[in-house]
Parts: structure tokens; C-alpha cells; sequence
């Protein structure tokens, strides 16, 4: 009884030890799962900070490029702005100031003037095919387009008149005096005050005209309707309209001033000499485009 006894409290004992072990143990496991724990949330609040950190540094990185955007943006309109001004100020450079002088009685050109560049028109665009006429290269183009489109509407033009320099003009001028005395100044420029000698301006005919389109008459026909209705598009402009100060109706004489301008003046139903030259001369630029 007494060995039983015994035993039972070597069993309880060893109970006792092992029930203390195992708290021991767990007591252990949950203070060390505990720091870990701790550990663990030290750094995840280390990392959130970080990442914070991270994403307040992104969000100024993101203002800056925005602002650096913005900047480069600016100066690549301004850049833009510069060239655009360079391309003008060369265009400027490049184009001779009188093509959009207001002449006839206003502007003179003296005897030394003469158009920069001039081209031979095309004989078969030409009323009197025996004889050459020019042009300012730079409206020539305008011109084959112009009569290209004219033939498609079955309209057909020919060119009675082109480049008059000083000196033909004197001649003209003076044979016009010759057969209508004063009365030629009513339709004919002196010298110096033509148009015909910047080479930009055309006396215009139809294909089956005779002497006397070159009258008032040349209003009746099919193309002078057509001039009116069209030749604004390729940088024509009626030079004397009716009710014009300058000299009669002249139905047939168109000046090329650039689309822009042309444009412009038929928009508003005004004719070139109406207009302000100062106004005029911001279309320089343009002229030939």
C-alpha cells in the first residue's frame, strides 16, 4: 500500500512537472510569438512609413514633371512662336515690298524697276500667239491653275497683256494720246504709276475675243463671269471696278495679290485700293503661298 502510495505521488509529481513544462512552454511560445509579433508589426509600420514616404516622394516627383512639362511646353510654343516670326521675317526679307504698293496716280515706280524674277507665259494661254509675254515667276503657277480650272468650266481665257516695263508703258501711254488725246488717262497708267510693270498683273481675254473685249464689253461675257465669281480663289482681284476713283471700268485688267488678300477683298466686297495700305502690307508675307 504504502509502494502504491509512493508511487502515486512520484506520478503526480511527474504530472505536476510536465502540466508546469507545458505552461512553461507555452508561456514561452507566447511571449516569444508575441515579440515576434510585435516585431512583425514594428515592421510593417516601418514599411507603411516607407511606403509613404515613397509615395509622397512620387507625388512631388509627379508635380515636378508636370511642372517640367508645363515648361517645356511653354517653350516649345515659344520656340514655335520664334520660328514662326523668323519664317515671316524671312518671308518678308524675300518678297519685294512694291508687288502690294497702291499705284495708278499714287505710287510711283521709276525706269530701274524691274520684277525680280520673270517667266515667259505659256503661248498657248496667250491671245496674239506671235508675240511672248511674262510674268512674275512666282504668280505664274496661280495663273496655270486658274486657266486650268476656267478651260474645266468650260470657260477659255487668253492673255492680251502682262509685264510692261517703264519704257513700253511710255510707248503705250503715248499711243494712246495719240488716238484719244486727255480721254487715255481715263483707262491708261503713265509710266511709272502701271501696274503691268510689277509683272503680277494681266489684260484678260476669251480664247474666241476680239479688239473690242478689251471695252467694257468683256464684262458681257461668259468668263468675265466667271473671273468674277472665281479668280479671288487663285490670288486675282479686279484692279478698277465700277465706281472706282482711279480709272473706268476695266472688266479685263486683274491684279494677282496673293490668296490671302484676294480672299479678303471679295469677302468684304471691297476692291484693293479701298483698302487701307498699311492693312494691305500684313499680307506681304503671304504673297505667294
Amino acid at each position: 500500500m504504502k509502494n502504491l502510495f509512493s508511487k502515486t505521488r512520484v506520478y503526480a509529481a511527474i504530472g505536476t512537472f510536465c502540466l508546469l513544462a507545458l505552461i512553461s512552454y507555452g508561456e514561452y511560445n507566447y511571449y516569444s510569438l508575441k515579440n515576434h509579433t510585435d516585431e512583425i508589426e514594428l515592421s510593417l509600420e516601418k514599411t507603411l512609413k516607407e511606403l509613404s514616404a515613397i509615395q509622397t516622394e512620387n507625388v512631388d516627383l509627379t508635380s515636378r514633371l508636370l511642372q517640367e512639362k508645363q515648361t517645356n511646353d511653354s517653350f516649345t510654343e515659344q520656340i514655335g512662336k520664334i520660328s514662326s516670326s523668323v519664317g515671316t521675317l524671312e518671308k518678308l526679307y524675300k518678297t519685294d515690298p512694291q508687288l502690294l504698293q497702291k499705284y495708278s496716280k499714287i505710287y510711283f515706280l521709276n525706269e530701274n524697276y524691274t520684277p525680280s524674277n520673270l517667266t515667259e507665259i505659256d503661248f498657248k494661254y496667250l491671245s496674239d500667239t506671235k508675240k511672248g509675254l511674262q510674268i512674275h515667276s512666282g504668280v505664274l503657277p496661280h495663273l496655270k491653275q486658274m486657266f486650268v480650272d476656267a478651260e474645266d468650266a468650260g470657260v477659255q481665257l487668253r492673255v492680251l497683256s502682262a509685264y510692261r516695263s517703264f519704257d513700253t508703258q511710255t510707248a503705250v501711254k503715248l499711243g494712246y494720246k495719240y488716238l484719244y488725246g486727255s480721254g487715255a488717262n481715263q483707262f491708261s497708267a503713265d509710266q511709272g504709276y502701271s501696274e503691268h510693270q510689277l509683272g503680277t498683273t494681266l489684260d484678260l481675254d476669251t480664247a474666241s475675243g476680239t479688239a473690242t473685249t478689251l471695252k467694257t464689253a468683256f464684262e458681257k461675257t461668259k468668263a468675265f463671269e466667271w473671273l468674277n465669281k472665281n479668280a479671288y480663289k487663285y490670288g486675282f482681284t479686279l484692279s478698277y471696278p465700277k465706281k472706282n476713283t482711279y480709272y473706268q471700268f476695266e472688266p479685263w485688267h486683274w491684279r494677282f495679290v496673293g490668296v490671302d488678300l484676294a480672299k479678303k477683298l471679295h469677302e468684304n466686297g471691297q476692291y484693293f485700293y479701298e483698302m487701307d495700305q498699311r492693312t494691305i502690307n500684313t499680307y506681304l508675307a503671304n504673297f505667294f503661298d
